[in-house]
């Protein structure tokens, strides 16, 4: 039996999570890139207490959100709402010069951090001038992500019913499509095999922080379609968080024969449900949840965007 491990790649960013984790993962030795969680997104309004006009204001907040996002925080300008993280930038005068702040502000517009920056020209900032503005936001990223991450730390350490401080709670809701009984070994392999990987199961969806759906389809491995000693057998274990959101998609090609698959998939159900764990443990790691992780009675808040990690 041939095995290959196939996952997609995330393709954008949004801002529906609570903790950003690395954006790839390593799911075995089979090797596999992971469709993940889009981390969430800190905004980045123009800003109107920057003496700033309003052409520079928007130009300031595009350089500051670049600044971030080049140190793998995703950022974005648009104006604020009220369950967003932002940063606040503001700036003051001193004599000649003018002095750079900032505040990063959470949801219900609540301040966790402030920093100030560099000081930089009063006539040039004045003047908007492109070269200054970019100068400041750069000379402020770097402090502005140290902040990040070190809140990020404090509001998860506070939150008992954040994913960093508990299992993951899994439903594995149906496997579809295999021939034999192939739906019910896949299944029940599968969860045998995520407890090992430290993936609480559970029964109800209520109760779940992620639901799996796996689907098998199967084709003839010959080019021209005609039925031959092997088949493409493709497997496809898609993660939701409880609410339906897609979070990532972990597939899986296998050249079987007709004979490892009915009537029973015996020891090629343990083998396959043992590579895909790999790919839906690691995808489920790498997911965050903004609400559907806490108990609906508790309003805790949710992390701020910190700098994702590197392959």
């Amino acid at each position: 039996m041939r095995r290959r491990l196939l996952v997609a790649l995330p393709l954008l960013l949004a801002g529906c999570g609570t903790l950003p984790q690395p954006l790839l993962g390593k799911p075995g030795a089979m090797g596999a890139r992971l469709a993940v969680p889009p981390p969430p997104v800190l905004i980045v309004p123009p800003p109107p207490d920057a003496l700033l006009g309003n052409r520079a204001a928007d130009a300031y907040a595009h350089d500051l959100a670049k600044a971030l996002v080049d140190r793998n925080v995703p950022s974005i300008v648009r104006p604020a709402r009220p369950y967003d993280w932002q940063l606040e930038a503001t700036a003051r005068t001193a004599n000649a010069t003018v002095i750079p702040g900032f505040r990063i502000i959470g949801p219900g517009h609540k301040e966790y951090g402030h920093l100030t920056g560099a000081e930089v020209s009063g006539a040039a900032w004045a003047a908007g001038d492109p070269a200054t503005l970019r100068q400041a936001a750069d000379a402020a990223a770097p402090g502005l992500v140290k902040q990040l991450s070190a809140i990020n730390a404090a509001v998860q350490q506070s939150n008992p019913a954040s994913l960093e401080n508990r299992p993951p709670r899994v439903r594995l809701i149906r496997v579809t499509g295999a021939p034999g009984d192939g739906n019910h070994a896949l299944k029940l392999d599968v969860s045998r095999d995520l407890p090992k990987l430290g993936v609480v199961m559970v029964d109800h969806t209520a109760d779940a922080d992620f639901l799996i759906d796996g689907v098998v389809k199967v084709s003839p491995a010959n080019k021209d379609g005609k039925p031959g000693e092997s088949d493409l057998v493709e497997l496809d274990w898609t993660v939701r968080n409880r609410r339906g959101g897609f979070i990532g998609k972990v597939s899986q090609l296998h050249d079987l024969k007709p004979s490892e698959m009915t009537p029973y998939w015996g020891d090629v159900a343990a083998a396959a449900a043992s590579q895909a764990a790999l790919g839906l443990r690691q995808v489920i790691r790498n997911a965050t949840l903004k609400h559907d992780a806490l108990p609906k009675h508790r309003k805790t808040e949710p992390a701020p965007p910190t700098p994702a990690q590197q392959p």
